[in-house]
């Protein structure tokens, strides 16, 4: 029987059009999804798209159209991403208007209420509508949101469901304890941590349904819709037929080392309020967050599209390619600190790491092949480098195409040193062995590319295969404009 994996994106808000960091972080998901099929893991990949709350609801009136039509639009185009960044087919995409999430979201309401985790009580905050939380005075500059300092802090005071989030502060740091790299990198740990061992606060987990109606009805009260977060949550248990499908579940939730990525602004969501309900519904926990740092402009401010300074992919993928796309976000993204990425340094790592880098390389490796040798050479790809394996295990995509350019480079360096195409002249039959070693070099080289720049490991296997060179892997080009 197969080994069972689950990993899950976020879930974007529809309230804008996709980014690079939404980008980033299908991109990721995908490598890791794509490398446990090559280790043979049964993987049940899950995103979707986020269509509740204040900020949609604000955005569809803002344009003046339909909220059904507005989502419908919007969610769109996220499926359309996924398929510009060529993610896997059979990537499940769930939509939190669905009626199946919705009476999921609804049932996990009903089983934390009456395992006496919800109350209801008055209602008083400072509230952020761009990151759909409460805030703090002492987490406000200027009165504003450091996150969206472009939109105005409102007040809320009303009566409200809330959670018993003061109830899980020793469970949660049990937890932790007991599973010290929950949390990866080791950084966010420590932040996850630290906030809940300063004391956790109970939070509201519905609205006034007059003041804000585009939510999931709370069960029994038609009065008051759902809180966004508790409503979106619920997607990676709902997203696996959950509560009916007990099959699923078991297989991918219970037994499959559940895995979610995020972006550093969704830590406390992800790693302690969500792990709380699963807790107060007697559900088992996720088995890891991997945390994505921000994506930042030339000034060094975090991409936003509330901040209107983001850098479009379907541009990026239009010009150069979708594999330079993907080689691009996450070998020279940092995964834990993020970097800054503008079009210029797109275009020169383009033409540095992949013109003249991994394309040169394979046109000059199976040049000789063509020229030189009888027959296509036989690989063998079993036994990848343990180097490679490590660091994808660790979800360091970067560092394993750190270790896989290092071998380009090395090859390259080697087939300078070797003059094989002299070789050809007075010694062909010393010629054809090295020749032969090339192409079973680049052979790994492709094969470790599989997961991470799928349609560029396919083309240079498909060569090698038939022991012809190919044309232009990577073509050059003048910079985006």
């Amino acid at each position: 029987m197969k080994k069972s994996f689950y990993i899950t994106t976020t879930l974007p808000y529809v309230n804008a059009e996709p980014h690079l960091g939404h980008a980033l972080e299908f991109v990721r998901a995908d490598i890791i999804a794509r490398y446990k099929k090559m280790l043979g893991f049964d993987v049940f990949f899950n995103t979707g798209t986020d269509e509740h709350g204040q900020k949609i609801w604000n955005a569809a009136i803002k344009e003046n159209i339909k909220i059904e039509d507005y989502i419908n639009k919007n969610a769109q185009k996220f499926k359309d991403l996924l398929k510009e960044l060529n993610i896997l087919e059979d990537i499940h995409f769930i939509r939190t208007t669905e009626s199946h999430h919705i009476a999921g979201a609804q049932k996990l309401w009903e089983i934390v209420s009456k395992n006496g985790f919800i109350y209801k009580s008055n209602y008083k905050t400072k509230y952020c509508v761009g990151c759909e939380l409460e805030k703090t005075d002492s987490e406000l500059v200027n009165n504003r949101c450091p996150e969206h300092p472009n939109l105005d802090i409102i007040e809320i005071e009303e009566e409200n469901y809330f959670f018993k989030f003061s109830a899980f502060q020793k469970k949660l740091e049990d937890f932790y304890n007991n599973q010290p790299d929950f949390v990866l990198p080791e950084s966010r740990m420590n932040e996850i941590r630290s906030f809940v061992s300063n004391g956790l606060r109970d939070f509201s987990i519905s609205r006034l349904k007059k003041k804000m109606p585009w939510g999931v009805p709370v069960p029994g009260d038609k009065d008051h819709v759902m809180y966004v977060w508790f409503d979106a949550l619920a997607n990676y248990i709902t997203t696996l037929g959950w509560p009916e499908d007990t099959t699923k579940f078991n297989k991918f939730w219970i037994n499959g080392m559940p895995t979610q990525y995020c972006g550093q602004d969704n830590l406390r969501q992800q790693a302690a309020m969500w792990q709380a309900i699963l807790m107060a519904a007697g559900l088992p926990n996720s088995y890891q967050i991997v945390v994505n740092g921000f994506v930042t402009g030339a000034s060094g401010i975090k991409m936003s599209k509330t901040l209107g300074n983001t850098i479009d992919p379907i541009k990026l993928i239009s010009h150069y390619g979708i594999d330079a796309f993907r080689y691009y976000v996450v070998h020279h993204i940092h995964p834990w600190d993020g970097s800054p990425v503008t079009y210029e340094s797109f275009h020169e790592i383009y033409n540095a790491n992949l013109v003249n880098g991994l394309g040169n390389l394979a046109s000059r490796v199976l040049m000789m092949a063509e020229k030189n040798l009888l027959q296509p050479v036989e690989i063998s790809q079993e036994n990848l480098p343990e180097e490679w394996h490590e660091n994808l295990s660790a979800f360091r995509i970067d560092l394993a195409c750190d270790y896989i350019w290092k071998k380009i480079s090395s090859l390259d360096k080697a087939i300078n040193e070797d003059k094989a195409f002299n070789l050809v002249k007075d010694d062909i039959e010393r010629a054809r062995k090295l020749i032969t070693q090339y192409v079973k070099e680049l052979s790994v080289i492709a094969k470790m590319l599989e997961p991470i720049l799928p349609q560029t490991s396919k083309e240079i296997e498909k060569y090698i295969l038939i022991n012809k060179k190919p044309a232009p892997i990577f073509l050059r080009k003048d910079i985006v404009s």
